[in-house]
């Protein structure tokens, strides 16, 4: 219980350095930078398909999330899920199309830890998986993001 309280309240930049510690491996940071936001819009891309007012209310709790983190975030997030939900209303694809994209990004993901040799942050919290997007949209956004210090 305790860790949970204190998971809940680590700042943006304690959040991007500890998830930076198991993406510093060059490719498997290309892989992440192209699979998360891939991942991302393909978890709304099934969504829509699906129940599209239930995905649109998660979609503003995620936002609540990041904007609790961070303004710029929120923003930066904001207009990626707006830009995201606009693709998925034009792309003639259905529940099994995104799901396989999704498939296919997450093997993606794997396949870059396992380059890395470390295994991906949300086994230690799923609250990462929120993380990952926001790792990239800051690295988008020109923030150097320094691993945190792992214990001896």
């Amino acid at each position: 219980m305790a860790s949970r309280k204190r998971s809940n309240k680590r700042s943006l930049d304690q959040w991007l350095a500890e998830y930076a510690v198991s993406h510093q491996n060059p490719i498997n940071k290309k892989i992440h930078w192209l699979c998360v936001p891939t991942i991302f819009v393909s978890i709304l891309g099934m969504g829509m398909s699906m129940a599209a007012w239930i995905t649109i209310v998660a979609t503003m709790l995620v936002a609540i999330f990041y904007l609790r983190l961070s303004t710029p975030l929120f923003i930066a997030m904001g207009i990626f899920m707006l830009i995201s939900m606009a693709a998925i209303s034009v792309l003639p694809l259905g529940f099994k199309a995104w799901a396989a994209v999704f498939v296919i990004a997450w093997i993606g993901q794997f396949i870059g830890h396992k380059i890395e040799g470390k295994k991906p942050s949300f086994f230690e919290d799923l609250q990462f998986l929120l993380i990952g997007p926001a790792w990239v949209a800051n690295t988008l956004m020109g923030r150097k993001i320094k691993p945190a210090e792992q214990p001896a």
